[in-house]
């Protein structure tokens, strides 16, 4: 089935929820939360018209990614690991100078370091990213931060759905360039929006991705929070899936008849055992977990085994000129404190991406073989990685695993999106 417009995204499950067609056309498009699937648009009732959309749908990240031809041109990329990772000029490992941000952060605060970073030094207006939502601990909201407190009550990884482009506006109308945070996807749909919209390519001044395995729903949290004794949601206060060590633990404050508990899990139980199986199907036929098309982007460096008490220390990818002028200049000024590594490191610590990328050329193969809806891509060598990188045992699995989701996840079928309260 071919998808030809953006309510068929939505639809047939290729969503990704970054909220840029929420920005593109505000008066007929709002972000929320279906707990099932995600954050997914939410079209306004005198919206029916599908050619409406078109615009959004040419440029959403659900629907495909490409690679533009000047991004696998750009001077000193790593040729050797571009197939791979994307475009990338330095690999670092580094952390947080400021101890508070390194402690409190996923894995040593980089991104919040370099954030401030732009904000005091780079002249930068302010950083869109996300964070928790005040009232609903257990969902989160986009938010423009523009000081060091700021960035703090933000701070943190946030492992459920969140649509930090709708809000891109703020960008726009600025007064200055700004820093934007968001998910692999959600930067594509930034650099997509930016050929498009002259205003809003001037207020980028820094993109920056975290590495991603894919986004949980909502569901996937509340059944967490069952597990962790929070049955009514009224009563949560507070909840941080990591940080505050590394990798941390996740922490719920919740109300008793006693006062105020905390409650917690592992990281792994959090993440490995309850959130993963919550992912979006769209993120299981995603090219793109490290951050391609951002300036910057950080994931865990997971090559070595953590020692007890240690604190957070994040791989830190510069993909452009702009994001290494940047980290040379948060290090020179002491905001980050960091080493340059060489890419082997890169594999060594997060191989699942790699093999994942390899198998999905025979996953969008087999989606197209039994006419299931299935996102265009463009420029990533998937059918050299299958060929080279995967397998006969592999291949079949792939191939074989992918037609019975098909059918286990009703991914022909048009889905009820039924959206929370």
């Amino acid at each position: 089935m071919k998808i030809t417009n953006l309510k068929q995204v939505v639809d047939y499950q290729l969503c990704c929820g970054c909220g840029l067609c929420a920005y593109l056309y505000p008066n007929k498009i709002h972000m929320a939360d279906a707990p099932a699937f995600g954050r997914r648009p939410k079209f306004f009732e005198d919206s029916a018209d599908i050619d409406d959309f078109q615009f959004a749908f040419e440029l959403c990240p659900g629907a495909g990614l490409s690679y533009t031809p000047d991004m696998l041109r750009r001077k000193n990329l790593i040729e050797s690991i571009t197939s791979k990772w994307g475009p990338v000029l330095e690999v670092w490992e580094g952390h947080a100078a400021d101890p508070e941000i390194r402690f409190k952060g996923s894995s040593g605060g980089a991104m919040s370091a370099i954030s401030l970073y732009c904000l005091q030094r780079e002249g930068m207006h302010g950083v869109l990213h996300t964070k928790a939502d005040e009232e609903k601990p257990y969902l989160n909201k986009t938010t423009m931060s523009k000081t060091r407190d700021d960035l703090l009550d933000a701070i943190g990884s946030r492992y459920s759905p969140a649509s930090p482009c709708e809000k891109l506006l703020d960008i726009e109308t600025a007064p200055s360039p700004c820093v934007f945070i968001g998910k692999p996807c959600d930067v594509a749909a930034v650099q997509n929006a930016r050929r498009y919209r002259p205003d809003l390519n001037d207020k980028v001044g820094l993109t920056m991705a975290c590495f991603c395995a894919g986004t949980p729903s909502t569901n996937g949290t509340l059944e967490m929070l069952r597990k962790m004794n929070v049955n009514t949601l009224d009563d949560l206060i507070a909840l941080r899936y990591r940080g505050c060590g590394w990798p941390g633990t996740t922490v719920v404050e919740k109300k008793t008849n006693y006062g105020i508990v905390k409650l917690e899990i592992t990281y792994e139980q959090s993440w490995g055992d309850i959130l993963e199986k919550y992912r979006q199907w769209r993120c299981y036929v995603c090219p793109d977990h490290t951050g391609e098309f951002a300036d910057i982007s950080t994931g865990d460096p997971w090559y070595r085994e953590i020692r007890k008490d240690e604190q957070g220390y994040s791989l830190i990818l510069a993909r452009t000129e702009i994001g290494k002028k940047i980290i040379d200049g948060a290090i020179a000024a002491g905001y980050l404190v960091a080493e340059k590594k060489t890419p082997l490191i890169l594999p060594a610590s997060q191989p699942f991406f790699p093999k994942g990328r390899a198998m999905l050329w025979g996953r969008l193969r087999s989606l197209k073989l039994t006419n299931a809806p299935c996102p265009a891509y463009n420029g990533f060598s998937l059918s050299a990685l299958w060929k080279d990188d995967v397998t006969i045992k592999d291949k079949v699995k792939t191939i074989w695993g992918t037609i019975k989701r098909i059918f286990k996840k009703k991914l022909k079928m048009k889905q009820n999106i039924m959206f929370g309260q």
